[in-house]
Parts: structure tokens; sequence; C-alpha cells
């Protein structure tokens, strides 16, 4: 396969290295906005070469990953799409609410696939949880709780460019309860803190949140998520049933420190930030779309799991501007 790879900066090197390596990929071509930066990335790998980013997509590919930033995310799509290119995306599928429901519109109505990059559904433990909920072990689930923790804020010119902490952060979150769960969101409600650098309060933004969910069958889910997680970064699904409980992310890398007495969990080391946690994850869900570009298999995260997952953080974004229950009704779908 000659697989295309727009976006050289660091997960997208990231990517560079996991396609190299993975069975049937006879070429990369990989591409930056800053041509320099794509030549250094395709220099490190055997099987790669740089073009320019306007050339990407006219190169004869078989597959193309985007891992731009989010405005480059919605014109890459459409261009693999309209050339008839599978296509994974990182997320959001596009910087806007408006523009994710534009490219939904396009893809449900070709034959051309698109996954979008939600990895937690590539993660053991989110896997196993799904199971367990599906399996019924857990009777009825009543109670989730998730939560994103970034151990250190990012720079502060990209707080402004973010979109947001639930749409940044909590996005994950709210992907990963409709995979386990099955279920759709009804209403959110939000709260959010500003405490730490002034630099959020200035963006419009909030430094820690939380989102309560209520879902189509009575089930809460409560998602919490920050931008200062000291101890470590730290993403943690609990699932709550009336027969049983599960817990992904409760492993030696828990970023907390028991104070009960005789009490050594967890041991360690704790996670620096988001690719320590999810490196295995990452490079099954790229694995998982090469099948998808041969044909072999659908999309595990369509572009309709994607709007699902952005409409909740939407309505979570516009319940804590307007300090108000927001109904997933009033966020649109078409």
């Amino acid at each position: 396969m000659r697989v295309g790879l727009a976006g050289a900066g660091r997960i997208g090197a990231f990517h560079a290295r996991t396609l190299a390596g993975l069975e049937g990929v006879e070429a990369l071509v990989v591409a930056d906005a800053d041509a320099a930066h794509a030549a250094q990335v395709a220099a490190t790998l055997p099987v790669a070469e740089a073009v320019g980013i306007d050339e990407l997509v006219g190169c004869g590919l078989d597959a193309l990953v985007v891992a731009t930033s989010t405005p480059g995310h919605a014109p890459l799509v459409r261009a693999g799409v309209e050339a008839g290119v599978p296509v994974f995306v990182e997320k959001p599928l596009a910087a806007t609410l408006d523009g994710t429901l534009e490219l939904v519109r396009l893809v449900e109505g070709v034959d051309t696939p698109v996954h979008v990059g939600f990895q937690r559904r590539f993660d053991t433990g989110y896997r196993r949880a799904r199971e367990a909920v599906a399996s019924g072990e857990l009777g009825f689930v009543h109670t989730l709780r998730a939560t994103t923790s970034d151990r250190r804020p990012p720079h502060p010119d990209y707080v402004p460019t973010s979109g947001g902490i639930f749409r940044d952060c909590a996005v994950h979150d709210a992907d990963a309860v409709r995979f386990v769960t099955g279920r759709e969101v009804l209403t959110v409600q939000a709260v959010g803190g500003t405490k730490g650098e002034p630099f959020f309060a200035a963006a419009g933004d909030v430094a820690s949140a939380a989102a309560l969910l209520t879902l189509d069958d009575g089930t809460i889910a409560v998602l919490t998520t920050t931008r200062y997680s000291g101890q470590g970064h730290d993403v943690r699904l609990e699932v709550v049933g009336s027969e049983g409980s599960v817990a992904v992310g409760l492993d030696d890398s828990l970023a907390l420190r028991s104070v009960e007495d005789g009490v050594s969990f967890p041991a360690g080391p704790v996670h620096e930030a988001f690719m320590d946690r999810f490196e295995p994850a990452y490079r099954a869900e790229l694995a998982a779309f090469l099948d998808v570009a041969r044909g072999a298999a659908p999309s595990p995260c369509t572009v309709r799991d994607a709007l699902e997952a952005s409409r909740v953080v939407e309505a979570a974004t516009l319940a804590l501007a307007e300090g108000r229950t927001v109904a997933l009704s009033e966020i649109p779908t078409t």
C-alpha cells in the first residue's frame, strides 16, 4: 500500500514511525505545511518520501492519514474523499460543528470510508469495559465516572485555538461513554473553574470542568477534566452496575497517592502525557485503518460517531456558558 500522511508534528511523526512498520505499507508519503519538517521526518524512515502538502492527495495513494493541526482536517478529508482515497483523521473531524455536519453529509453520500481517530476504542481497558456492559455481567449500569486530566497546561498560544476544554479534552470521554454503553446522551449540565494561569480566562476558557450527562436509559455519567493534574496524566473510566463494577486505568500508573495506612498502591511510574498512556491503542487503530482502506473491515469510528461525540461537548460548552441544562435535541444532527 502507498499511504499518505498529512502532518509531521508530534502525533504525525509518531504515526509515520507506526505506519512504516505495519505490514503491507510499501511506501509512505509525508507532507506538512512546513516542508522541511516533512523532509526531516521522511528521512528517518526507509520507506518514506516527502512531498508538498498540496501535492499529497494526488500522489496515487491507497490511504490517507490526516494528523495536521485542526484547521487542516476538514479540507484534507474532503480532498481525500473526493479523490476516492480512504481517510483516517485525528479528532476533531472539523474545527466547527457546522464543518463537521458538512463533512458528514459528504461522507455519508459516497462509498469512500473515513475512520475518525478516537483511540480509546482500541485501548484494551475500554474494550473490556464495553464487553462487560454488553455481556450483562454488571447487571444494569446506572453510573459512569470518566476523567481526562493533563499533568501540565498547554502553551498559552494553544488555548485560544483549542475550542475549549470540553471540545479539546472531554470529547474523548463523550465518545467513550457512547462506545462502552451503546447508549445516547439526552441532556448535559456543566460547570467550570479558572484556577491557574490567567490565559485560560483571557481566552474565554476554563482550566477545570465537569459535565453531568443523562443517557437515554436513565444512566448518569459524570465527566471531569483539568489542565492541572500535578500527580500525573490521568485518564480513567469507572462503570458501576447493579451486579458489579469495572474500572479502566486502575493500574500502577494511576496518578493518585493513597493516604491510607499500609497501602503502597499504586507503585508507579505515572504517565506524563497522552502518548505514554495510549501508545498501544494508537498503533492498533492505524493497523485497523489499513484494513478499512483495503476494504476488509468497516470504519470502527465513523463520521457519525464523531458527530455524536461533538454534539455532546457542544452541549456541554453551551451548558457552561449559559448555566443551564442543555438537551441534545438542541444541537443539530444534519
